[in-house]
């Protein structure tokens, strides 16, 4: 934008960063420019932003960029083809061959598979460890740890870690904390604001909240990583395209509202949950017994749209309550305005399957969308039976 936005509030940075209208059509939404090259003023010569090839830099992409930048709080935001491709640079930026980090024991399936089956191979070494105690994470940094890599809440236990405190971790033995926002998004949770030193989005999930884009993101205050992003993203070509940058900036002009619906009916999905007999154990952050509660409550302006359960009668009932919903749709992926039920050990997470992050077998996982949460309960019950 033309004039500073970092003053006002996060619904107007939203629809406003990086979003002035069109100088000269006047429209009031940023275009979808769709080209692939630009017209040059003379050999070496752009004409404005420094616009040559798309593969490099796209008007669109800039403007999300600026706004999740700010979303975030960040100096630096680059937008990516997929949350795996913005986890893939980060990790070859910070990492060389020899290089150890820490990984949360809930991870992700996404992320585990990429270190321990890629970067492995590469001479990274990992070691896992339970990221909400912090102790515990400081035994398993060692001299030459580079990166603790956090989620926080967790996928897909929603286990909570504390930012500022893993970042005094990772500071003292000169490291980088990453933090994977994904599940709070920027509405909830700012980690760069607590300590960490770089955040990672799958912005295919809540950022672009309509189950129609995929796409990532990494910001930054460093002015070198964010130099040293922008070559990788350029030499690799992990882009998003103009159109998959327009979705998800539209998509985010409404995160707040849209977070506020999510936390209203995972709330009311967690305590029905909580309440019925065939529920050994709810996982949200929300509830005043989960382990983490306290320090979410420190951290985040509310406990966000997932929820994640145990069935009492093992994993075929689990997966016959996912056969059963209706409004709950099975499928992968989350944070969309639908409400999502999977089966995280052979959905999302099969890949962690006898590794240190196996997620229990009658888990189910739910991403609560903004429905009337009346009928979701009730979905929810008729499936338990």
């Amino acid at each position: 934008m033309t004039h500073d936005t970092s003053a006002f509030g996060f619904e107007t940075r939203a629809i406003h960063a990086g979003q002035e209208p069109d100088p000269r059509t006047g429209a009031v939404i940023v275009p979808i420019y769709q080209t692939s090259t630009y017209a040059q003023d003379g050999v070496g010569g752009t004409r404005e932003g420094d616009y040559e090839y798309s593969r490099t830099a796209n008007p669109t992409r800039t403007a999300l960029e600026q706004q999740l930048a700010a979303l975030e709080g960040a100096r630096h935001g680059l937008a990516f083809a997929s949350g795996m491709a913005a986890t893939d640079a980060v990790l070859r930026a910070t990492l060389r061959p020899g290089d150890h980090l820490v990984l949360g024991n809930d991870a992700y399936g996404g992320t585990f598979r990429l270190i321990d089956k890629v970067l492995s191979q590469w001479g990274v070494e990992y070691t896992v460890a339970d990221l909400a105690d912090v102790e515990a994470v400081r035994a398993a940094a060692r001299p030459g740890t580079k990166l603790i890599w956090c989620e926080t809440p967790s996928n897909p236990l929603l286990g909570i870690a504390d930012i500022p405190a893993l970042a005094g971790v990772a500071h003292g033995v000169h490291a980088r904390l990453v933090v994977d926002n994904t599940f709070a998004t920027p509405y909830l949770q700012t980690p760069l604001a607590l300590g960490a030193d770089i955040v990672v989005h799958s912005t295919t999930k809540y950022l672009g909240g309509h189950s129609d884009v995929v796409g990532g993101a990494v910001l930054t205050n460093e002015d070198d990583l964010r130099e040293q992003l922008f070559f990788l993203r350029n030499a690799a070509g992990a882009v998003p395209g103009a159109f998959d940058a327009w979705l998800t900036l539209r998509g985010a002009k409404t995160l707040a509202v849209r977070m506020e619906r999510h936390c209203d009916n995972a709330e009311r999905v967690a305590e029905a949950l909580a309440a019925h007999p065939k529920v050994a154990q709810v996982y949200y952050p929300g509830m005043a017994g989960h382990a983490g509660h306290e320090v979410a409550a420190k951290q985040m302006r509310r406990f966000g749209g997932m929820v994640s359960f145990r069935h009492v009668d093992g994993e075929q009932a689990a997966l016959d309550v996912a056969s059963r919903t209706s409004l709950f749709i099975l499928a992968e992926s989350l944070g969309g305005i639908e409400s999502l039920i999977e089966h995280p050990g052979r959905m999302t997470h099969a890949s962690t399957a006898g590794s240190m992050l196996q997620v229990p077998a009658d888990l189910l996982r739910l991403s609560v969308g903004i429905e009337d949460g009346r009928d979701l309960v009730e979905d929810l019950r008729r499936a338990l039976g």
